[in-house]
């Protein structure tokens, strides 16, 4: 039997066709390609877009800012002396890009100037730190990225 060019043509675009096909419910139905928004409700937080950048801004405008080091014991959270421990309210929330299964949140509240997030709640890998925070009547928002190993 011989095949023609028109059929050749027809027969290269069928195989891909059904080559990219494959791979379309290979990685819909497959659950190591995860497809998730990074936020769920991303058209609400883009919305209060402009909040949030006051709230940087805030941060930003601080003579002494809090810090966010990685120890060995974990994360540590360290407000500057100038702040009354008592008054710092907020909260820490830990989003890991890779896999939103591990995401939570601490909510801030302070004895002493410190907060201790620790090791064994975190995965080894990339985590993105926004803590949202408000003293005397005023909001701000710190960002970080820590790695963990």
């Amino acid at each position: 039997m011989k095949i023609n060019w028109g059929t050749g043509i027809v027969i290269a675009i069928a195989l891909f066709m059904t080559f990219i096909l494959y791979f379309v419910i290979k990685v819909q139905s497959d659950s190591t390609y995860d497809n998730e928004l990074v936020v769920e409700e991303y058209y609400k937080q883009d919305a209060r877009f402009g909040e949030e950048m006051i709230r940087v801004q805030n941060a930003e405008d601080l003579a002494d800012k809090p810090t966010i080091t990685t120890i060995s014991e974990g994360i540590k959270i360290v407000f500057p002396d100038t702040f009354i421990p008592k008054q710092v309210k907020g909260k820490v929330s830990l989003y890991r890009p890779s896999n939103k299964k591990l995401d939570f949140e601490i909510p801030i509240s302070l004895s002493n100037p410190s907060l201790l997030i620790p090791k064994s709640d975190l995965a080894g890998g990339r985590w993105d730190i926004n803590m949202e925070w408000e003293y005397e009547g005023k909001q701000y928002l710190t960002k970080e990225t820590i790695y963990i190993n």
